[in-house]
């Protein structure tokens, strides 16, 4: 009877005792102690059912997914000997699940690096992806030493004595024709001091015309010829009378520079504000004149509508400020790069 007592005294206690190891147990899940800092975690139920997948599927993934050492969150402290700090900290279950992904890629080394060059202005990133962080630009023309390729086509570069990557689309083999070259009078001249130089030509003068074009421009055009080179033409405003002879002089011309790789553009002449010399009736007889007339090879970028709905400033009534000349600007590269 007496043993009976104490076996049954034991089990008493022995279940206090599990009660009291689950109390504590279920008290243990709701915090994770990290290096003398406390951090009380209240995740919904959902969450951790997401949280749990989500690291199945991590465990399985690249090296696109950063490790968790490098995701340590700006809550936890790992230097020790902190003040002890307790904090709650609610989590979403979509924050539970965020993993941030990259582009996996692998890389071909060359034996030997090799020149190739930059066809355009371009990021360089550090990883092949444009997932992957901007370290710089390089410019149209730049002379880039490519040290190897990727499976997803893009180079692997030496950048400022680190490796870095650019997308191939933006990559030749030789020195590329200069991308875009603006020929035209004043208003091009100005358009050149509004959006600059970089990856573009300007052959222009202020106060010419046609025959600015045929003697100067003309000889000079062929020197910037190239495979991708863009040329806008933007001649009139001093010489509406002339239609009939910019017809002829383009499209006398035009096998030659498609032959050399250009793709050619005229740009309509834009409109006048309180002009003494020109009118806008003269402007948009020569505009339908040249547009009906040109070779149907030349594509033809209607500025003079764009400014008209869209508005535009004139100090002098012939010339337009600064933001102006960049909204035109944008508007060229919008039918350029739409086509």
């Amino acid at each position: 009877m007496k043993r009976n007592n104490i076996n049954k005294k034991n089990l008493i206690i022995l279940s206090a005792f599990s009660a009291a190891f689950l109390v504590i147990a279920m008290m243990s899940a709701n915090f994770e102690k990290k290096n003398n800092k406390v951090v009380f975690l209240n995740i919904p139920e959902d969450a951790i059912e997401s949280m749990d997948a989500g690291l199945a599927n991590t465990a399985q993934e690249d090296d696109e997914y950063v490790s968790d050492d490098d995701y340590a969150a700006d809550d936890y402290v790992y230097d020790h000997g902190h003040e002890e700090v307790s904090e709650t900290v609610t989590v979403s279950a979509k924050e539970a699940t965020a993993v941030p992904q990259r582009t996996v890629f692998t890389v071909t080394e060359y034996e030997t690096p090799v020149t190739k060059y930059t066809s355009d202005t371009v990021n360089v990133r550090n990883g092949a992806g444009t997932d992957y962080d901007k370290v710089g630009k390089l410019k149209w023309g730049s002379n880039v030493s490519v040290t190897g390729e990727t499976d997803n086509g893009w180079y692997e570069v030496s950048y400022n004595d680190s490796v870095a990557f650019v997308k191939g689309d933006y990559m030749v083999d030789d020195l590329p024709g200069i991308p875009y070259v603006f020929v035209g009078d004043s208003r091009t001249v100005q358009l050149k001091m509004a959006v600059g130089t970089s990856d573009k030509v300007y052959i222009a003068k202020v106060g010419e015309g046609y025959n600015y074009f045929r003697d100067t421009a003309l000889p000079e055009i062929s020197g910037y010829a190239g495979s991708g080179t863009r040329m806008i033409i933007n001649f009139g405003v001093n010489d509406l009378a002339n239609a009939s002879k910019y017809i002829k002089l383009v499209n006398n011309n035009i096998d030659s520079w498609i032959n050399a790789g250009m793709t050619v553009y005229y740009a309509a002449v834009t409109p006048v504000g309180n002009c003494p010399t020109v009118t806008n009736a003269q402007i948009e007889a020569f505009n339908q004149k040249l547009q009906e007339e040109l070779d149907p090879r030349i594509t033809w970028i209607d500025g003079y509508s764009y400014l008209q709905q869209t508005g535009f400033n004139t100090p002098d009534g012939l010339h337009y400020s600064a933001d102006t000349y960049r909204n035109l600007y944008s508007y060229y590269m919008s039918v350029i790069n739409g086509q």
